[in-house]
């Protein structure tokens, strides 16, 4: 016979327990929700009146001070919310909260590009708790961002083809839920690196997935397990599209030490978020660059990091590529299958945009060994120096790389062509670039020529041939 306690624990678990509220339905701790290999601890989200989801919308009319809104179609029509613009939904993730600046960031970046209704969704009384509960939590703040949409939906006709929610961590499981309580109709849904622990590898009806809105786009920047590397995002293929920006696990610009990372200049608690998941914190920081740089995050579609980093996956194919963030939806194949990967570098912070480019050096002159370094002179800008090769300069040896410049330079009109190794040599020998060749991401190709030499460091101006 069963001892008591072991027939209890079958019984519970077999049972289960529910919690059911108005408005927004029943919950249970049934399997998937809980009681899983990936959700083992048998917990029920708290009460909408405990988490306490709140609206605040900020529009191109009060950019910076938000007017709190509840699913209500008096208290909505009271408000600056337009029904003929788009309606953004921004939601936070564990221990944050809607007030936090860089949600209002990432609005303020949207009025200078769009007239939109941008509603930061705040559940900081949720998730200010341990992260099992939180994970739990999200299922509330989903199923009250569904409701808010079926007001606007039901009440003031609004079309779910304008509504776009984007989540950030657990937020973006939140933006799941939300988008699998109004059966996959709204129009898009952007993770912003989705939480691991709870919903890696679990079914899709607990996570993000491109089910859930009729676009799903991913930014995956701190995709490394859990354990042991403490990587907070899912390396889970779980959109249309999934972007992995340096390869998804080690963002540019997030190895600081202790103090330059505490005391940062956007106060203490920034600077110490930055500190214990500066990766993770980059998906939100690359969407709201992203806003105001519509060509600066090109995805390239490739089968590895590795293969992107060996120059295998230039240029874009015919249809273009994609542009992780904001300007996601505007490629051509977004929803022709789904788990499409693209890969691409950023910069490190306060400079994030880069603009890839293919460059291809026809070398003349001496035998020696060094350094080559090219920059790009355009009509819309000029790059700094980057390097396209080091070690042996044979003539007529040809040297390819592909670099990502900080700067769109548009239409080149000259390339400039330096080399040193920084070794005495008394025969003063000159090196120079016969031709380069500079290829955009889009397939349009430039040639420079030159028939000059230059000694290490001097630099060397090519024109068009």
């Amino acid at each position: 016979m069963l001892p008591i306690w072991a027939l209890a624990l079958l019984l519970g678990t077999a049972v289960g327990k529910e919690l059911c509220f108005q408005r927004l339905g029943c919950f249970s701790d049934d399997a998937p929700w809980a009681g899983i290999v990936e959700r083992p601890l048998k917990i029920l989200p708290w009460s909408p009146k405990k988490v306490n989801t709140r609206f605040l919308l900020y529009t191109n009319e009060n950019p910076t001070t938000y007017q709190e809104l509840v699913a209500d179609s008096s208290t909505i029509e009271a408000s600056n919310f337009k029904t003929d613009r788009k309606t953004r939904f921004i939601i936070h993730g564990f221990i944050d909260k809607g007030e936090e600046s860089w949600l209002a960031n990432m609005c303020k970046n949207m009025f200078q590009v769009e007239s939109v209704n941008c509603i930061c969704v705040d559940w900081k009384s949720g998730s200010h708790t341990g992260y099992t509960q939180a994970s739990q939590n999200i299922r509330i703040v989903g199923a009250e961002v569904a409701y808010f949409i079926d007001v606007l939906q039901s009440a003031l006709n609004y079309s779910l083809s304008n509504v776009h929610i984007i989540g950030h961590s657990l937020g973006s499981h939140a933006a799941g839920e939300a988008g699998r309580r109004t059966n996959g109709t709204v129009a898009r849904i952007t993770g912003l690196d989705p939480a691991e622990p709870c919903f890696e590898g679990t079914p899709e009806l607990v996570r993000l997935d491109a089910s859930d809105a009729q676009f799903v786009d991913i930014i995956h920047t701190d995709a490394a397990p859990i354990i042991p590397n403490m990587g907070f995002g899912t390396s889970q293929i779980s959109g249309h599209l999934d972007f992995f920006p340096n390869g998804g696990i080690h963002m540019t610009g997030c190895k600081k030490n202790i103090l330059s990372q505490i005391v940062d200049i956007d106060g203490i608690w920034e600077g110490s978020r930055d500190f214990v998941a500066c990766n993770h914190l980059r998906s939100y920081k690359y969407y709201t660059d992203s806003i105001l740089n519509p060509g600066g995050f090109a995805g390239y579609p490739c089968g590895s990091y590795e293969a992107f980093t060996e120059n295998k996956c230039f240029p874009c194919p015919s249809e273009g590529c994609p542009q992780m963030g904001h300007y996601a939806d505007r490629f051509p194949g977004k929803t022709k299958e789904v788990g499409q990967t693209f890969y691409l570098n950023t910069g490190d912070l306060g400079s994030f945009p880069r603009w890839r480019y293919k460059v291809v050096v026809v070398l003349s002159g001496k035998r020696v060994r060094g350094h080559v370094l090219v920059s790009l002179f355009g009509d819309q800008g000029n790059s700094k120096q980057y390097e396209v090769f080091k070690g042996v300069l044979r003539p007529d040896a040809i040297l390819a790389n592909e670099i990502d410049s900080d700067v769109d330079v548009g239409d080149l009109q000259t390339v400039k062509f330096v080399w040193y190794n920084n070794i005495i040599n008394p025969t003063l020998p000159k090196v120079g670039a016969s031709q380069i060749t500079v290829e955009r991401n889009d397939g349009k190709t430039y040639n420079f020529c030159s028939q000059s030499t230059v000694r290490e460091n001097v630099l060397l101006t090519l024109t068009p041939c």
